[in-house]
């Protein structure tokens, strides 16, 4: 299926980024020297973060917020929660979306967190940190969306990020923002075409929680408190205005994707092949088998429902993404390539679906080639460290070695790994032309690991 437009006014750009800026890094060094690292880390998977960008496009417009800048994200972490980090990306825990019903409920959480942003809600509590804090700055998305990296197991990266009491309470909003983010979302819904009654359903979903202690609680009613006034609130509102909207067959067609894409990795494949024949569509349900047979290790299968599936949406290039992917977790490596191949050619600005290509490239020692694909989706996707350490090799192979060092010690930074990534970014000062773009980068690194060094040792 070709990307719709919808898509691809959707994709965030940032061609023009040449260095992962010193303000940045800053930020993430405030944010892994204060709050310990633990396991809360991204699932990145093209496919899936486009059927996000599908169902929440209406919605981030009538918010007034730019879709193109505004990513949606997918957290590692099975239970039901929502949160946002700055102005630039709305976080999704995948447990969330096995959670809820229907496509409006997803949107509705979607349009709550785009109210949190669209208020002002963030900006005001980044003042107050960096009123307590002199090292804080505005990227406390790098703490979370850093060292994305490659797993079969899951059809995604992780990136590591931080899981504390101290990220908790940044996250918690109070009573007065819960309702008026919810006052918004609603009119964002209604003036999207979409059911406010997913707000009311996601409202009734957590009635009863307020009687639980804090550690029963589930993660999203400790940061987005919840009383029957607001529930009673959205019951009016729908009362007052009523559900004008109509059936929307794009957003209930790309919430069974992106939950049946996600099942089928986190769950068991007996669990999906026993409830794939109750999918509507097609192919989502071929997709789901096809995931099914390679995480059983039946290649043959697997290969032949994906064939099902683009002979449905011969044009898909998310469906033949996850083709290669199968193919090379198989070690058909001439066959993935191929098909990254026609994927790329379809979705050639797709960060994810470029990384892919690239790997395959490489994996066939074919570096001169391999590089070029992997620039580009480093321009487009940065946080991606599986696609930076590809990135690395590539140079290393071509002789580059300032370059290799250089791209070595972003990613060790965006990890939170200062003392490595100074010594690499070290390395790429003494390689590399002084006052080229490669050496500015590296310079960039050098100064943050150092700023890391001298906040460690006041400790």
């Amino acid at each position: 299926m070709p990307i719709s437009h919808v898509a691809a006014m959707a994709f965030d750009r940032v061609s023009r980024l040449a260095s992962i800026p010193a303000l940045a890094l800053s930020c993430l060094l405030f944010v892994i020297t204060t709050i310990p690292a633990a396991a809360v880390g991204l699932l990145r998977d093209p496919d899936i973060e486009n059927g996000l960008r599908e169902l929440s496009f209406p919605i981030l417009r009538a918010a007034g917020l730019n879709p193109r800048r505004v990513k949606l994200l997918l957290v590692d972490d099975g239970r039901f929660n929502a949160f946002v980090l700055d102005n630039n990306a709305i976080y999704i825990n995948y447990g969330l979306i096995l959670q809820v019903e229907n496509a409006e409920m997803l949107q509705a959480v979607i349009a709550h967190e785009a109210a949190h942003i669209a208020n002002g809600h963030i900006a005001r509590r980044m003042g107050n940190i960096q009123n307590a804090q002199s090292n804080v700055a505005l990227g406390m998305l790098l703490g979370l969306a850093v060292a994305v990296a490659g797993s079969p197991e899951a059809g995604a990266g992780i990136a590591a990020g931080s899981r504390t009491s101290s990220l908790r309470g940044f996250l918690k909003h109070t009573r007065a923002e819960e309702s008026a983010a919810d006052r918004s979302a609603v009119s964002f819904l209604r003036a999207s075409g979409i059911s406010p009654r997913g707000m009311v359903q996601l409202h009734r979903k957590f009635m009863g929680q307020e009687t639980l202690s804090e550690s029963l609680q589930d993660p999203y009613m400790r940061s987005h408190p919840l009383n029957r006034d607001r529930m009673r609130a959205a019951e009016a509102y729908v009362a007052a205005y009523g559900d004008t909207s109509e059936p929307n067959a794009n957003a209930d067609y790309w919430f069974a994707r992106v939950k049946g894409k996600l099942s089928a990795f986190t769950r068991s494949p007996k669990w999906t092949m026993r409830r794939a024949q109750a999918e509507p569509y097609a192919d989502v349900r071929a997709m789901r088998e096809a995931v099914a047979y390679h995480r059983s290790q039946n290649l043959s299968q697997a290969r032949a429902a994906m064939d099902r599936a683009l002979s449905l949406k011969p044009d898909d290039p998310y469906y033949l993404e996850l083709k290669g992917q199968i193919l090379m977790e198989n070690r058909r490596t001439s066959e993935a390539m191929q098909t990254y191949a026609a994927a790329a050619e379809i979705a050639p600005t797709e960060p994810l679906i470029l990384a892919g290509y690239g790997r395959s490239l490489l994996a066939l020692d074919r570096p001169k080639e391999a590089l070029p694909v992997l620039e580009r989706a480093r321009t487009r996707d940065f946080r991606d460290a599986r696609m930076m350490r590809d990135l690395a090799v590539t140079y290393s192979k071509l002789g580059l070695n300032g370059m290799a060092s250089l791209v070595t010690a972003e990613r060790y930074a965006l990890s939170g790994r200062m003392e490595d990534a100074g010594l690499h970014a070290q390395r790429a000062v003494g390689q590399l032309p002084t006052g080229s773009p490669g050496w500015q980068r590296a310079e960039d690194v050098l100064l943050a690991a150092k700023r890391a060094e001298k906040r460690k040792r006041k400790r």
